[in-house]
């Protein structure tokens, strides 16, 4: 199953776990800080680590935490659990952020998301935030036994793939379908045309091939829409074979070989993801300002602008 490649053991990760509330349906690590970019992204030993903790109940998680690392939230601290779970649930991508906190002896980041509301972007695609990032490697350092959530998870998986598929042509390489996915929830980002690298999504994909072959090989191979050539680490649609046997679902079939073969089909996909990511990664952006404080807010957005200029002057050496 796909999923098994998401998982992780790593003693490190699961040491800064025990400073938090033990409530998690998933918790899980990613970035550059746990799998190696190229560019500015590079200094994996210093990077900060990013974790999204995933909770059944909010309001009590964020009780529990607020009593064990007070001085992990900003000024809205004050307004209790409720309006923090408030502020998390309805504002945004459903996650609140604490940046720039120093746990054993290491630099992180922690988002806390909803199960419920996690599950939902991961099937619908509501803001394609957190369900982005899980469509590229990460590290899930603890996982309960829910069951609509590990099917979630997979669901995701698959959907990139065959969202990818649509903006490829009917042969193409691994890593030409890795950046695409990798680039999923990139399009219409903000953040990339100010404080992150316009390289970002070739730097997460290419030192990280096999990674990614990890967590897509099951979901290819068995795929009917692609012959996956995994020797040639290459792959060729057969849009064809996806519908049932000649006679059924005739029109469907028609109206599918219509738009794989649609010469805007690339541009019409990316379209619709740019309107799902362009909003709610600013809005996200938005709220952490308020969620991080005016201070680590300042503090951070430089940290990004400085990776950029370093990636900049990188180009241009």
């Amino acid at each position: 199953m796909a999923l098994q490649a998401l998982q992780s053991s790593g003693v490190a990760f699961r040491k800064i776990l025990s400073h938090f509330p033990e409530e998690l349906s998933l918790a899980f690590a990613y970035g550059s800080g746990v799998y190696r970019q190229v560019g500015p992204s590079s200094d994996q030993k210093n990077a900060m680590l990013d974790f999204v903790f995933t909770v059944d109940d909010p309001v009590a998680w964020h009780s529990k935490n607020l009593k064990k690392n007070w001085n992990h939230y900003s000024f809205l601290k004050v307004l209790g659990p409720k309006i923090i779970t408030t502020i998390q649930n309805n504002y945004g991508a459903g996650v609140y952020y604490n940046p720039l906190v120093m746990c054993d002896g290491r630099l992180i980041k922690y988002g806390v998301i909803s199960t419920n509301i996690l599950i939902e972007d991961l099937l619908n695609w509501n803001n394609l935030y957190v369900a982005g990032r899980l469509q590229k490697p990460v590290k899930i350092i603890a996982m309960n036994e829910n069951v609509a959530l590990r099917s979630a998870l997979d669901k995701n998986l698959k959907s990139a793939v065959t969202t990818a598929f649509l903006m490829l042509p009917e042969s193409f390489s691994e890593e030409d379908l890795f950046i695409e996915i990798a680039g999923l929830s990139y399009s219409g980002d903000f953040r990339m045309v100010v404080g992150e690298d316009k390289t970002k999504v070739l730097n997460i994909v290419k030192p990280n091939i096999a990674h990614f072959r990890e967590l897509y090989g099951n979901i290819l191979q068995e795929n009917p829409q692609v012959v996956y050539k995994i020797q040639q680490g290459r792959l060729e649609q057969q849009i064809n074979h996806i519908m049932d046997p000649p006679g059924k679902n005739r029109d469907v079939e028609e109206t599918l070989l219509q738009v794989a073969h649609d010469p805007d089909c690339g541009e019409v996909v990316r379209l619709g993801l740019s309107a799902i990511v362009r909003p709610s990664s600013m809005k996200q952006s938005t709220k952490g300002i308020f969620t991080a404080g005016v201070k680590k807010s300042v503090v951070y957005s430089s940290l990004k602008l400085h990776k950029m200029w370093k990636g900049w002057l990188r180009k241009t050496s």
